[in-house]
């Protein structure tokens, strides 16, 4: 079976599918990869590195499964023949005009975000692994932007406070936003609508910030589910209030397919004290900050609110080296003696699927185009 790897960079793309690393893997499973020119230089992998690795570097798009990060343009799907398989973030819930045309191109596609929540596909978990990367370097920026220390420093004109930092949403950013705060020295307070994860917020070192309020939003998968505009309005009074006793706050919660809930009012924004530092990761969809502009750094009441996009892009040597091991892991459960062997009965190659035989067949994915549900 050959496997083909597109050069995405002209997409703005920095990652890459696969790495030199699992190019030998999959030449043990007797896949054979197909790189794109420099596909894997903006990730710091010449052609060099994969053909010593046993790739070849030639056309991609001809072979019988291609794996890419970003969702193909329409051109590239063109380029697709009717029995190819692809493999990526395809952004089933919010990206309806690439779920159409593949599924109008006759592609099978699986949307690495739609690989099932269950321990057995935890190795394929392209969304924790890259979300990961984005709470990591979320503080990072934080600690850049914040014009004083983050650690607690002793010196000869007295001690400095460490910086208290504020994370709202204890998913996979979450949690490694907070351990990466604890490793800079700030005192880290967070907070998630789901109590269950107060236990794990603890167990990193940092404080679960209690808003009085009795709301649990635990939902279908470990994902936190919508509240009612009730709810979210005496929450987002709460957050306000608390707010201003924090130098950072770091924003995380989505909802899969949704926009993401409104976490901190302008009010809340106008609380905290001049000079300090929100980072927004949840520009992208709608921001968890009332007054955020995806892909911008603005300021508003002395506050500097930063919402990056594709954070994991900042860091793609890490970001490509674990997305192509998620990618390898799925690819496991496909191929049999170095053959494409599709089984739609496992849970885990039929719930990832959104298109095959010409129609999509995802049920989120037929939501978000308007085709009709099964």
């Amino acid at each position: 079976m050959k496997l083909g790897v597109p050069n995405q960079s002209e997409q703005g793309e920095t990652r890459v599918a696969i790495v030199p690393e699992v190019v030998r893997r999959l030449d043990k499973m007797g896949v054979e990869v197909v790189l794109a020119p420099g596909a894997g230089e903006r990730a710091h992998h010449d052609d060099a590195a994969y053909e010593e690795a046993g790739a070849t570097i030639g056309d991609p798009w001809g072979a019988e499964v291609v794996a890419v990060v970003a969702p193909p343009t329409r051109e590239d799907i063109g380029r697709l023949s009717s029995d190819s398989v692809l493999i990526g973030f395809l952004g089933p819930l919010t990206n309806p005009d690439t779920t159409r045309a593949l599924a109008s191109q006759g592609v099978t596609a699986f949307a690495m975000e739609a690989v099932p929540r269950i321990s057995r596909a935890q190795s394929m978990d392209a969304l924790s692994s890259q979300a990961s990367l984005a709470g990591y370097r979320a503080v990072l920026i934080a600690a850049l932007e914040l014009p004083r220390f983050f650690p607690m420093l002793t010196t000869a004109a007295g001690t400095i406070k460490p910086a208290s930092v504020l994370v709202l949403g204890a998913g996979v950013a979450g949690l490694q936003a907070i351990a990466t705060a604890k490793r800079l020295g700030a005192v880290v307070t967070a907070f998630d609508v789901r109590s269950v994860v107060k236990e794990q917020i603890e167990s990193l070192g940092a404080r679960f910030l209690d808003l009085g309020l009795e709301d649990d939003a635990e939902g279908a998968g470990g994902y936190a589910r919508e509240l009612g505009e009730e709810q979210q309005q005496r929450q987002r009074e709460a957050l306000a209030e608390a707010a201003g006793r924090f130098d950072v706050a770091i924003t995380t919660a989505q909802i899969p397919g949704r926009r993401a809930p409104l976490l901190l009012t302008a009010q809340a924004v106008e609380n905290m004290k001049p000079g300090s530092v929100i980072v927004d990761l949840a520009g992208e969809s709608g921001g968890n900050v009332e007054l955020t502009e995806a892909g911008r750094t603005i300021e508003r009441h002395g506050v500097k609110i930063v919402a990056p996009t594709n954070l994991p892009g900042e860091m793609p040597d890490h970001a490509s080296q674990l997305y192509a091991r998620n990618v390898q892991s799925l690819l496991e459960l496909m191929v049999e003696e170095g053959n494409l062997k599709l089984d739609f009965e496992d849970e885990v190659i039929a719930g990832a699927c959104i298109t095959r035989g010409g129609e999509i067949v995802h049920e989120g994915a037929k939501q978000a185009t308007g085709a009709p549900a099964a």
